[in-house]
């Protein structure tokens, strides 16, 4: 796939491809409490962990389909705040949406933002029929922004590895 390195902007954020310089934004947000407890611990503790981690994740996914997870940036100064994009995973049939900012960013607004315009890029930009979630059932603040975007509750799922189910949102435009 031709990558063309896509961004996105919003009233206050900018969203561009990760890239490797962004390892430790990853590192902060794969370590960070809640993103361990809603998501889980990828057991990533150092830079180069960090680092293989990006190589088989987020360029994997831009190399193979075009789309990814953008690091989410302050428009103002360009500080990095967090993660937000498309995931690709192997035992759903379709891309999930997914967000994690940095606990200090919480609560404003910005998760929002950002996963409004990667939403609208999912469907007008990519073209995409059908977009998915998965999230932990306690996770509130995420169902909650999950269901903003328009997605609705569809069934619980296992994904593999995992000891608990998880919730699986949907929408088909």
């Amino acid at each position: 796939m031709t990558q063309h390195r896509p961004s996105l902007r919003t009233k206050r954020l900018q969203l561009r491809w990760l890239s490797i310089d962004d390892a430790e934004l990853l590192l902060s947000i794969w370590n960070d409490p809640a993103f361990v407890r809603h998501v889980g611990d990828r057991g990533i503790r150092t830079k180069d962990d960090a680092v293989q981690a990006f190589s088989d994740g987020p360029l994997k996914l831009y190399s193979e389909y075009g789309y990814g997870p953008y690091r989410v940036s302050l428009l103002e100064n360009d500080e990095a705040i967090g993660i937000c994009g498309l995931f690709r995973r192997d035992n759903l049939d379709d891309p999930d949406v997914g967000f994690a900012l940095l606990p200090e960013y919480c609560g404003k607004g910005y998760a929002s933002e950002a996963a409004m315009a990667v939403v609208e890029h999912a469907k007008h930009g990519l073209g995409l029929p059908r977009l998915t979630a998965i999230v932990s059932p306690g996770n509130a603040a995420s169902i909650g922004l999950i269901e903003k975007l328009g997605l609705k509750f569809e069934r619980m799922i296992r994904m593999p590895g995992d000891s608990e189910d998880i919730s699986l949102y949907g929408i088909d435009w």
